[in-house]
């Protein structure tokens, strides 16, 4: 059974090899194709290569393409109506012959839909209809009978992949945007930004130069940071007084004392558009020892500040 596994994994390892290696103008013109729709790519196919239809689509919208998936049986009762000219569609069929996609295939004929075709066989109904074609190589399924779908949809998941990826690069997808499109799980709050968890406007809390500690204390036991910002005449971030500062400095005249002498000069800061998980590298990895607030600043001025458990609750860490 092992060897059996090996195999397996060997075949189709084959197969992706030859794949890659085939990749030239069809795929390019395949990509200009779905990259020049102002509409959706539609997605569609039978069986297994529909299951893998549905992830390409996935796969297709979370990374900047605007998709859907259409089942070709569907489309032939009503669904056809999803489809308009805008849209460019993305059929899959390993033997190209697949009957289903029938009347998904005349339709975008008769209107002018762009039809990029994702076939194992060249010479097949499906490919000569097409507009663009992208192969699968013939190697053989893994199936011992040579009958289960499973070379064959591996190399067509492969390809929706790179056509995702090349689409992706060429629209000039950024992880920002990526954000956009995965606010939820692991994957967004790895890519929120400072600007989305920081502290702001009467929560941020600030003092100015001169100002006695005792003010300073007040200051901080209010906004609940456990620290203070001191800005200068011009509102510029010179220190930063944390509770363990004043801890540290106890003594009987503390409070009477001024910001400046107990203030670090120059704090650690991060502007609002980088990531939140940057701003927690900041915080642990820089300097003597870590810190848990970082104040964000604009040409040298504190817009906000983000602690360590803003970030730690949003899943970042």
């Amino acid at each position: 059974m092992i060897e059996a596994g090996r195999e397996v994994i060997r075949t189709e390892a084959r197969a992706l090899g030859l794949l890659g290696e085939a990749i030239g103008s069809s795929f390019a013109d395949a990509v200009e194709r779905l990259a020049g729709t102002s509409g959706r790519v539609v997605v569609s196919g039978m069986g297994k290569s529909g299951h893998i239809g549905c992830k390409i689509a996935a796969t297709l919208a979370s990374t900047g393409t605007p998709a859907m998936f259409v089942h070709p049986g569907e489309a032939s009762h009503g669904d056809l109506g999803m489809i308009t000219r805008g849209d460019a569609v993305l059929a899959l069929s390993n033997s190209g012959e697949t009957s289903e996609l029938r009347d998904l295939t005349l339709y975008t004929r008769r209107f002018d839909i762009p039809l990029i075709a994702m076939v194992g066989r060249a010479k097949s109904t499906l490919a000569e209809t097409a507009d663009a074609v992208l192969l699968v190589p013939e190697v053989g399924e893994a199936c011992p009978m040579g009958l289960a779908p499973t070379t064959s949809t591996t190399c067509m998941l492969a390809l929706g992949d790179a056509l995702a990826v090349a689409l992706l690069r060429r629209r000039g997808f950024t992880p920002h945007d990526f954000a956009l499109f995965h606010p939820g799980g692991k994957l967004g709050s790895q890519l929120m930004r400072v600007e989305e968890l920081m502290h702001k406007g009467d929560d941020l809390p600030l003092i100015a130069s001169g100002s006695l500690l005792s003010d300073a204390v007040l200051e901080m036991t209010g906004k609940r940071l456990g620290c203070v910002g001191v800005v200068d005449g011009d509102g510029l971030l010179t220190g930063i007084i944390t509770d363990g500062d004043i801890r540290r400095q106890m003594s009987a005249d503390l409070l009477s004392r001024r910001v400046e002498e107990v203030m670090t000069k120059d704090p650690r800061r991060i502007g609002p558009r980088a990531l939140a998980a940057e701003a927690v590298n900041e915080m642990n990895l820089r300097g003597p020892r870590p810190i848990t607030v970082l104040f964000v600043v604009e040409d040298g001025r504190p817009i906000g500040a983000l602690h360590l458990h803003d970030c730690l609750r949003a899943g970042i860490a």
